[in-house]
C-alpha cells in the first residue's frame, strides 16, 4: 500500500483516478477548489475502500496554494509514491475574447502547477529511489486549439523530458493522452459536443485504468483506445498546415 496524490480529484476523471487506486488499496491525497465535494468523496472512499484520505481544498491557480501542495509531496509523514497532475479546465473562448487574466489562470493551473508540483515530487522520490509521475495531458496536445492545446502540448513534451531526465532513477513520468470522455469538463467549459458522434467518447473508467495499466510499465505516453492512438500518429506525421485547418476541439 502506497500513497497517491491527485489534483483535480473533486470530480471527473481525478475522481476516477481516486477510485481506482483506492480499490487496488492506495491511500489517497485529493486535491481541489471545491472542499465540499472533496469532504463527500473522501467520506464514500473511506467507507468504501478502507483507506487513509487526506483533503487539501486548494486552488492550483494560486502560488502559495500550489506551494503548500508542493510542500505535501516533500513530506516523508506518509510518502506520496504516485503523483498524478489533474487539475485543468477549458473554455469556449477563443484567446482573444477571454480576458487575459483567464488565460493567465489557465496556465498556472495546467503548467505552472504541474512543472513545481512534480518538481517537488521527484526529487523526493529520487531520494528514495522509486515513484511515478502521472500527468494528464491530451490528444488536443498536437492540434492547434488555443490556449488548452498549447498548455496540454508543453504538458507532453515537459513530460517525455522529464522521462529521460528521471531514466535509471527507479521513477518513472507518464502522460496520459484521452480524447473526448465523458466527464463534467466540456459542460464547465461551456463547449458544445452535440456534433461529436457517440464512437468519439471514452468512459474515464477507461482512460484511468489504461493510464494506470502504463504507469505500472513504465510507458511515457499512454493513449487509450486504438482510434485516438490512430488519431495521435496521424496528427504528428501531417503537415501543420493541415493540423491548423482543422476545426478547433478540445479534447479529455
Amino acid at each position: 500500500m502506497g500513497t497517491a496524490l491527485i489534483t483535480g480529484a473533486s470530480s471527473g476523471l481525478g475522481l476516477e483516478f481516486a477510485w481506482q487506486l483506492a480499490t487496488r488499496r492506495h491511500n489517497l491525497v485529493l486535491v481541489a477548489r471545491d472542499a465540499q465535494r472533496l469532504d463527500a468523496s473522501a467520506d464514500r472512499i473511506r467507507a468504501a475502500a478502507g483507506v487513509n484520505v487526506e483533503i487539501m481544498a486548494e486552488d492550483l491557480a494560486k502560488r502559495r496554494a500550489v506551494d503548500r501542495v508542493a510542500e505535501r509531496l516533500a513530506s516523508d509523514d506518509g510518502p506520496v509514491g504516485l503523483l498524478v497532475n489533474n487539475a485543468g479546465y477549458g473554455t469556449s473562448l477563443s484567446f482573444l475574447e477571454a480576458p487575459i487574466a483567464a488565460s493567465e489562470r489557465n496556465l498556472d493551473v495546467m503548467v505552472r502547477a504541474v512543472m513545481v508540483l512534480s518538481h517537488a515530487a521527484a526529487t523526493r522520490m529520487t531520494a528514495r529511489g522509486r515513484g511515478a509521475i502521472l500527468n494528464v495531458s491530451s490528444v488536443a496536445s498536437y492540434t492547434a486549439s488555443g490556449t488548452y492545446s498549447a498548455a496540454k502540448a508543453w504538458v507532453t513534451t515537459f513530460t517525455e523530458g522529464l522521462a529521460v531526465e528521471l531514466s535509471g532513477t527507479g521513477v518513472t513520468a507518464t502522460a496520459v493522452l484521452p480524447g473526448l470522455t465523458r466527464t463534467e469538463f466540456h459542460a464547465r467549459a461551456g463547449v458544445d459536443t452535440s456534433a461529436y458522434p457517440e464512437w468519439c467518447w471514452l468512459a474515464p473508467s477507461q482512460v484511468v485504468a489504461r493510464a494506470l495499466a502504463d504507469v505500472r510499465r513504465g510507458a511515457v505516453l499512454s493513449t487509450p483506445s486504438l482510434r485516438y492512438q490512430l488519431a495521435c500518429q496521424a496528427a504528428r506525421l501531417a503537415p501543420r498546415t493541415v493540423i491548423r485547418a482543422l476545426p478547433g476541439a478540445t479534447g479529455r
